[in-house]
């Protein structure tokens, strides 16, 4: 939402100047400038990227315009599901949530928090850490390097797109150029006319200059910078589930795992102990309730 805000912003700042110095704003409608910029843009990219970035490219930027997901709400939402998870792997052992592990879609816990299954990459991420302790015969030191890696390659596959999008931005002005030039070579084959047709073909050709050089640093740029930290966001969140599943496979009790698990989150999103308590107490009521 932001996102979408700040573009508003930068256009209306920037065509709201140029009227306010009387500028004629039909001046800066240049289809054919736009196309040259927008279709070079877009074929450079199919160029220099294969199939499965460009999918990236349009899920970071659908995620950028909807917002972030990692808000307070949701951690304190995962806290409680690995709480519940924990204290049932407590109760029954490792066997009694094998299933779970296996089809985590029709797990008794797992399907009560969507947000978590929609995120295959957090929902894999658990269950395979999980189905490796369930085998056995790993060692909680071998099972934070696996982790590690988990994190890096899926860190490294999500900065890829925001590496494609950095690079197309950085190309914009460049395309700008080339749409200024390609008006220039216009003007020329019009000297001779009517200095009011000179005068409109050279405008159009420094248009071209200026959309490239606004829609690098006012938008493509910032959308690259925003899915960068969308990146982070979601790499913050594994590190605080590996955190958690590794301090639990140290030995530690589910209420001590949650806790130093909460330490690692960040701290403008970090529930405070009593949120983080009450919200585990209130499913540790729910249950007693069930059973009667």
């Amino acid at each position: 939402m932001f996102a979408i805000v700040g573009i508003l912003i930068v256009f209306g700042a920037v065509i709201g100047g140029f009227l306010m110095e009387k500028g004629q704003i039909l001046v800066l409608v240049q289809p054919a400038e736009l196309l040259i910029i927008a279709g070079a843009s877009i074929g450079t990219l199919l160029v220099a990227n294969p199939v499965h970035i460009l999918k990236g490219i349009l899920a970071g930027l659908m995620g950028v315009l909807s917002g972030s997901k990692f808000g307070k709400e949701r951690y304190l939402s995962t806290l409680k599901m690995m709480y519940q998870f924990l204290n049932k792997v407590r109760k029954e052992g490792l066997l009694s949530v094998e299933m779970d592990v296996e089809k985590p879609e029709t797990s008794g816990i797992f399907k009560n928090y969507p947000e978590f299954l929609k995120d295959h990459h957090a929902r894999d991420f658990v269950c395979d850490t999980l189905r490796m302790a369930i085998t056995g015969g790993v060692e909680p030191f071998d099972m934070d390097q696996m982790m590690e890696l988990d994190m890096e390659v899926h860190h490294h596959d999500a900065t890829e797109p925001v590496s494609a999008l950095s690079t197309t931005a950085d190309a914009l002005p460049g395309l700008g150029i080339v749409a200024a030039v390609l008006g220039v070579v216009i003007t020329m084959g019009a000297l001779g006319g009517p200095p009011e047709e000179i005068g409109h073909k050279v405008a159009a050709a420094l248009v071209g200059t200026f959309l490239g050089i606004l829609l690098c640093y006012g938008v493509v740029g910032p959308l690259a910078a925003n899915m960068t930290k969308t990146a982070d966001e979601h790499n913050g969140y594994l590190h605080v589930l590996r955190v958690l599943l590794l301090s639990f496979l140290k030995g530690s009790a589910p209420i001590t795992a949650v806790e130093i698990a909460r330490r690692a989150i960040p701290a403008h999103v970090r529930p405070s102990f009593d949120e983080m308590e009450k919200r585990c107490k209130s499913q540790q009521a729910a249950e007693p309730a069930k059973a009667a």
